[in-house]
């Protein structure tokens, strides 16, 4: 098999707890779980086009777009990273309908065990992905707002309590200890208690999700491949976690090399 085109991010669902994962690439959509245990090849074509606007581009900014892209557009901005700093109030949001549509929806504050617990946001809709996306082994949805700015002045309060990244090489590894999501969001709403009561935040119910992923055999030791290194990436692909596929030669992040233009061969 050999498939050629433009690639974005790993698109993700849950399966009966199990995590699926589908490659865009070019016009199609590959199933990515049904490659595991096989040897494939990766090969950027030196090619890398903007996902808004397909103009070509020597860098991928903001993963997957051009410079004046990436410069212009609502989704990359730093607002994006740090919802607590939306400015759409002020006028100055760079797309206003982009922001109604994205901003001013339901979102989702969540505790996730990936390489132990953080916290994080999400709009409603993108639940389960955004967990699988960070590889975490379990999630719960504690709090539910009106509005992306709402969700990230929750999660900076809650941050002074508990993580909001996730290490990465942990994650892959696997080095995650079971932790009781629910103890510590009972713990967790105690100490933002007139924050939530004052954005009239919904609390919700103690519905944990659990996630496996699609892994024959985890890294001992993570290796980092780019194909800004080296053009031609290949091994047996071990599993997928996250974004990264676990390739025995190393580990590689999708997601990172989004309208990249490659060649996949199995």
């Amino acid at each position: 098999m050999q498939l050629s085109g433009h690639i974005k991010m790993l698109r993700s669902s849950l399966k009966d707890g199990l995590a699926h994962y589908q490659l865009p690439i070019g016009e199609g959509i590959l199933d990515m779980n049904a490659l595991i245990g096989q040897h494939i090849e990766l090969s950027f074509n030196e090619i890398i086009s903007c996902s808004n606007c397909g103009k070509k581009t020597y860098k991928s900014f903001s993963q997957g777009y051009c410079w004046q892209c990436a410069n212009k557009l609502a989704r990359c901005d730093m607002c994006i990273m740090k919802p607590e700093e939306c400015h759409y109030h002020l006028g100055t949001c760079r797309e206003p309908d982009w922001g109604l549509a994205n901003c001013f929806t339901p979102h989702i504050v969540y505790l996730a065990n990936s390489s132990g617990i953080k916290v994080g946001i999400t709009r409603k809709t993108n639940t389960p992905s955004r967990w699988i996306d960070q590889g975490a082994i379990s999630a719960l949805p504690i709090l539910e707002v009106k509005t992306r700015l709402e969700s990230g002045r929750i999660e900076v309060a809650l941050k002074s309590f508990v993580a909001d990244k996730t290490n990465w090489r942990k994650m892959l590894k696997n080095e995650v200890e079971p932790s009781s999501l629910v103890n510590t969001k009972n713990s967790l709403l105690k100490e933002v208690a007139g924050l939530v009561d004052d954005l009239g935040a919904q609390t919700l119910p103690d519905d944990v999700v659990n996630i496996d992923y699609p892994v024959l055999k985890y890294p001992t030791k993570v290796v980092s491949l780019s194909f800004d290194k080296s053009p031609v990436i290949s091994g047996v692909l071990n599993g997928i976690k996250g974004q990264y596929l676990l390739l025995e030669s190393g580990v590689l992040n999708v997601r990172k090399f989004s309208s990249y233009h490659l060649t996949l061969s199995t």
